[in-house]
């Protein structure tokens, strides 16, 4: 896609692509979806009269979040009916975003099923004046609402979040450690090593999607949870697979592969040093954001 203009200064779409795929994918938790959105904004930007654009950043912004709003609409009826657990799609991301909390903290995987449990207007308030500081007037604007009414959006969703937001440990060497233990854990099938790393009310979730056998409905205990575990890694089908540490929507996960194509990928909450909240993505319609060479990986 050619999205140079006159050949010299970058074409604002091609400037900001890396923002707006980050707006969309936070809005949709689908990375497919997500560059959709960017080419329905791409082909906007081009038939769009670019001199009565006075800041193109906020014009292209405004165009993929209610293009995500629009899909996300349409996508819960979807959703609704989806076989098993929803989890959002995982996304390969470079180790240096583990530093940056606030960025890690807005992508992670624990923070990307707490936005799916609020309304997509809200989940579209709550990224724009959380995460990008768009004021209440500027978020009005995009949306099309009344100042007032994104006002009270904004307080309900806030408080939504702050009442379900995951509470972790931010200790990368820890994590990094815990992470070593239980991948050799599982490697060994030790069922006492993995239950060791395990927090009391551990819960796992797994999504197939119902095309990869995954558990139906989320697992609960220190025991459930390891045998399911070390049972599923068990299954001779599973004999090459491979299990290695890799930064996954800004946290230290664990993407596996089988004769080299990518199957799955788990990442997990660490609460005081016990793993807590197993997230198995195995669905293979939401694998593509893990390929090193998607050319999507956030910074």
């Amino acid at each position: 896609m050619d999205v140079t203009d006159g050949g010299a200064e970058p074409d604002p779409y091609l400037e900001h692509r890396r923002l707006l795929f980050v707006t969309a994918y936070r809005m949709l938790g689908s990375v497919t979806d997500a560059e959709d959105v960017l080419q329905d904004a791409w082909l906007a930007w081009t038939t769009a009269d670019r001199d009565a654009i006075r800041h193109p950043k906020a014009y292209l912004v405004r165009v993929v979040t209610n293009l995500a709003l629009n899909r996300l609409t349409s996508a819960r009826a979807t959703r609704e009916t989806y076989v098993g657990p929803w989890l959002p799609e995982p996304l390969l991301t470079s180790p240096d975003i583990a530093t940056e909390t606030e960025l890690a903290d807005t992508v992670s995987t624990a923070m990307m099923v707490v936005l799916e449990t609020l309304s997509p207007v809200e989940r579209a308030v709550f990224l724009l004046r959380e995460v990008f500081g768009y004021s209440h007037a500027e978020i009005a604007e995009t949306l099309e609402r009344p100042e007032p009414t994104v006002r009270q959006i904004a307080h309900r969703a806030r408080e939504h979040v702050q009442a379900r937001r995951p509470r972790f440990d931010t200790d990368q060497a820890r994590r990094r450690e815990i992470t070593a233990q239980f991948l050799q854990a599982c490697a060994g099938g030790d069922l006492n090593a993995v239950m060791e790393l395990l927090a009391p009310d551990v819960i796992a979730w797994s999504d197939g999607g119902g095309k990869i056998t995954a558990a139906r409905r989320p697992l609960h205990g220190i025991d459930h949870v390891a045998r399911w575990l070390l049972g599923f890694l068990a299954k001779p089908a599973l004999t090459a697979l491979t299990l290695e540490p890799a930064f996954i929507n800004g946290e230290l996960g664990i993407l596996a592969t089988l004769d080299g194509h990518t199957v799955g990928a788990l990442s997990f909450d660490l609460v005081d040093g016990r793993i807590q909240n197993l997230r198995f993505q195995v669905n293979p319609d939401k694998l593509s954001g893990l390929t090193a060479d998607n050319g999507l990986a956030l910074p």
